[in-house]
C-alpha cells in the first residue's frame, strides 16, 4: 500500500485536542493543501480562513453552545455534552473555508485535502459543520465580520486541527456500500 492510501486508512475524526496549536510550518503547509484542491472548471470558488487565535475559536464556542442549549429539540446538545461539552473539542486551529454559493462539492473537496494533509503531517483533524451555528447565530455578524467574510461568500465547511490529546481509530469501512458494474 503507498503512503497516501496509508493516510487514508489512518485518518480519523479527532474529537480531543490537547490545545498545542501546530508549528507555524504544518499550518501553512495545510493552507496550501487546501488551495490546492481541484474545482469545477477550475473556478476555486473559496476563500480559507486560518483562525489561530484561541480566544476567538472559544468564544465562538460558547455562542453555538448556547445556541444548541435554547433548542426545542435537545439531541445534538447533548451529544456534544456527552463530548466534552465544546462544539471545538478545544481545537486551536481553525480552517474556515468560505464559498460562493452553489459550490458545495469544491467545499467538500477542499475539506478533504486539509483534513487528509493533517494525517500526513501527524496532526489530528476533524470535518466540522457546527461553525455555521454561531456564524447564522445572533452574534452572527460580529463573528463574520471578525474572520472578514464578504458580500456574496457564504459559510462553506470548518476544518479543525491541532495535536490529539488521545489516539483515535478511524471508522470500520461499510465494503457492503460498493457495487462494481462490469
Amino acid at each position: 500500500m503507498n503512503e497516501t492510501l496509508r493516510t487514508i486508512a489512518k485518518r480519523y475524526s479527532c474529537r480531543n485536542y490537547d490545545g498545542r496549536l501546530p508549528e507555524k510550518e504544518k499550518i501553512e503547509a495545510l493552507a496550501m493543501a487546501a488551495v490546492q484542491a481541484p474545482s469545477g472548471l477550475n473556478r476555486q470558488p473559496w476563500q480559507i480562513v486560518v483562525i489561530t487565535n484561541k480566544h476567538f475559536i472559544e468564544e465562538m464556542d460558547a455562542e453555538g453552545m448556547r445556541i444548541l442549549s435554547e433548542m426545542e429539540d435537545k439531541t445534538v446538545y447533548q451529544r456534544f455534552m456527552s463530548r466534552g461539552g465544546t462544539l471545538y473539542y478545544n481545537a486551536p486551529c481553525m480552517f474556515l473555508i468560505l464559498k460562493q454559493p452553489g459550490t458545495e462539492l469544491d467545499t467538500g473537496i477542499v475539506s478533504e485535502n486539509i483534513a487528509l494533509s493533517a494525517a500526513s503531517l501527524g496532526l489530528g483533524s476533524v470535518i466540522c459543520g457546527m461553525a455555521a451555528i454561531p456564524l447564522n447565530g445572533p452574534k452572527g455578524s460580529i463573528f463574520k465580520q471578525k474572520v472578514g467574510l464578504l458580500e456574496g461568500w457564504e459559510f462553506g465547511m470548518s476544518v479543525l486541527v491541532g495535536y490529539a490529546k488521545s489516539t483515535g481509530t478511524p471508522h470500520e469501512p461499510d465494503i457492503s456500500k460498493i457495487r462494481y458494474v462490469e
